[in-house]
């Protein structure tokens, strides 16, 4: 049964985190890190704060399924690299869901590196066609109390892969705020998508004001 219930929360999960779990925490967002030497071409990313999301299934034996993400996007809110933790209660097995957009090259699969240790390399399990907003590739990699433990100590968690066009992508998401949202209490489900739909409609609502009414762009 906890197999089964597992693997469900995987399927569903392919495509919720490609949309973007913490990108309804946009008004929190922070600025991702300096462009470093070398990523001259790395775009500007804003970045969710990490978000710890639960859930459990309405079957009494099923095992309550938790998932620790974030994720950074462009300024037109495209997800560029998502990162999630997904693990169920007294399950040893825990899933590091990585999120990168679609056009990216499959056959380098990716990378995932916390601070300056060694990477971690897996490969793509699966792309999302363009027709699920906005499309997308995943990488799985599991992931142990070691693991999880130099990411609560880290600063920074830097996520490797190649576009089709053979551009490095090379994201870095700030660890400094992991531990507290993944040893905390999860986000009210109810209250995360509410704010969701709050922070797709100001979405879209920027995109038509910077796109279809130039004027209307606020002064940089």
């Amino acid at each position: 049964m906890a197999s089964r219930i597992f693997a469900t929360v995987f399927v569903r999960l392919a495509a919720t985190t490609i949309v973007g779990f913490a990108a309804v925490l946009d008004l929190a967002a922070q600025t991702a890190p300096p462009t470093q030497p070398g990523q001259a071409d790395q775009p500007q990313l804003t970045f969710s704060p990490w978000v710890k999301l639960c859930n459990k299934d309405s079957d009494p034996n099923s095992k309550r399924v938790c998932v620790t993400v974030k994720d950074g996007r462009v300024e037109s809110s495209l997800l560029v690299v998502s990162v999630a933790i997904i693990e169920m209660d007294g399950e040893q097995r825990k899933l590091m869901r990585m999120s990168l957009p679609y056009g990216v090259a499959l056959q380098h699969g990716t990378r995932m590196i916390v601070d300056q240790g060694q990477p971690a390399i897996a490969p793509y399990v699966i792309c999302l066609p363009p027709s699920v907003p906005p499309g997308g590739c995943i990488a799985d990699y599991d992931v142990n109390a070691d693991v999880i433990s130099r990411m609560k100590k880290g600063q920074l968690l830097t996520v490797q892969a190649i576009h089709m066009n053979g551009q490095a992508m090379s994201p870095q998401l700030d660890l400094r705020d992991f531990a507290k949202a993944y040893d905390g209490p999860p986000t009210d489900p109810k209250v995360f998508e509410a704010q969701q739909e709050e922070l797709r409609q100001k979405s879209l609502q920027r995109w038509k004001d910077d796109t279809l009414q130039p004027h209307l762009r606020p002064k940089r």
